[in-house]
């Protein structure tokens, strides 16, 4: 199942690339792919069902047209590719869960992603 998902990500990615002529994000269409990325990471990982992510995704990709949210989730894809398929000394199956739960609980999923830390 998990080899089914990355070849329809990667499809995905691939006819978004093709349609998207440059990848543009304003802020809010930033965050939402962020959140993108973290939705698609908990379904790897099988925190959400199927209609769990169905949900998740309409909700994120809400009130963008069709140009925003092909770009959205172009950004979420390689992000989230980026995640499962980077170089690493010990590049296995377990590495790649090991990274998308440390992504899915750290700060970028935590579900606010307008707290913001300064140090001066």
């Amino acid at each position: 199942m998990k080899t089914l998902n990355r070849f329809c990500v990667f499809t995905l990615l691939a006819a978004y690339a093709i349609q998207t002529p440059a990848l543009s994000l304003a802020p809010e269409e930033f965050n939402a792919s962020r959140k993108m990325a973290c939705v698609m990471a908990q379904q790897e990982l099988g925190q959400l069902s199927e209609d769990e992510y169905g949900e998740r995704s309409h909700t994120v990709l809400e009130g963008f047209d069709e140009v925003e949210r092909d770009n959205i989730l172009a950004q979420a894809i390689g992000y989230y590719g980026g995640l499962l398929f980077s170089k690493t000394a010990d590049n296995t199956e377990q590495n790649a869960a090991l990274k998308l739960e440390q992504f899915v609980s750290s700060s970028t999923c935590s579900g606010d992603f307008r707290a913001v830390t300064l140090n001066l």
